[in-house]
């Protein structure tokens, strides 16, 4: 059954309006992925959504009423809202007209670890606050087949909008784990004698010298000031990517999809 809601005041609208903050996307344990492929991709994935908000314009595109059927036919509530309610709700420039509000989730990172421990591929971010890098980075992980992603403490938060949207629904097909710190990163890998790899621009291995067979975790860092001392001396082993031109440095998204489809390479699946 579908409601129609038009009043501003609304409970349901006031409570997807404030999920713009991440102080109530905590407390509450909910957050937004809104638009066209986002909805599309959480639909076709074991991610439930509770609630599929749209308006009638939306409703009329043939693409977007079979996402709405296919949620319909869940136990998502389905809620039409007009278009000055949708914008006042929405968080993207040009909204497209269909969100969906969904429960967090949070994995653990045993669920990374392949039952033999010989083929993980775990990615790890320490550090990274830009939503876009976040979210790509994560993008690119579900691509290349890594076995998850973990957002250790005061990295960007994935289920920001900004973060969420970069994912392009990638964030609905792997285990991503937040809020890991340091110290219980290193304990849980080295108990389960996963290798780690951080990124380094001081005596470091070149990446493509490394064995990336075994099962590994590959350490990216933040953006300014790369991956902490901490985990630096934690790791198995320092990698970096040799600079030929002028460029003083890669962008952390970048860095990831050329280290991670080297792992790709070397497991023989390209």
């Amino acid at each position: 059954m579908t409601e129609f809601v038009s009043s501003p005041t609304n409970k349901l609208i006031k409570e997807v309006t404030s999920l713009k903050q991440r102080k109530y996307r905590d407390s509450l344990g909910m957050f937004v992925a809104e638009g066209m492929r986002i909805v599309e991709e959480c639909a076709a994935s074991a991610w439930p959504a509770e609630v599929c908000i749209y308006t009638e314009a939306a409703a009329s595109r043939e693409r977007t009423r079979v996402i709405i059927d296919k949620l319909s036919a869940t136990k998502c509530r389905m809620v039409i809202v007009p278009e000055d309610i949708y914008n006042k709700i929405s968080d993207t420039e040009q909204p497209q007209g269909i969100m969906a509000v969904l429960k967090k989730r949070q994995a653990s990172i045993t669920q990374m670890i392949t039952q033999d421990n010989m083929s993980s591929l775990i990615v790890v971010l320490d550090g990274i606050q830009d939503p876009g890098n976040a979210g790509t980075i994560i993008r690119t992980a579900d691509a290349a087949g890594c076995t998850g992603v973990i957002m250790l403490k005061g990295s960007a938060d994935i289920y920001a909008g900004k973060t969420v949207r970069a994912t392009m629904g990638s964030l609905f097909h792997l285990p991503v784990i937040e809020g890991v710190t340091p110290e219980e990163l290193v304990s849980e890998l080295r108990q389960s004698g996963v290798t780690m790899l951080a990124t380094c621009l001081q005596k470091s291995d070149v990446y493509y010298q490394l064995d990336f067979t075994k099962s590994v975790a590959i350490i990216l860092g933040n953006e300014g000031q790369g991956v902490s001392h901490e985990l630096i001396e934690a790791a198995n082993a320092r990698i970096n990517i040799p600079l030929v031109g002028q460029a003083e440095s890669l962008n952390v998204a970048v860095a990831a999809g050329v280290i991670i489809y080297e792992a790709v390479r070397q497991r023989g699946n390209l």
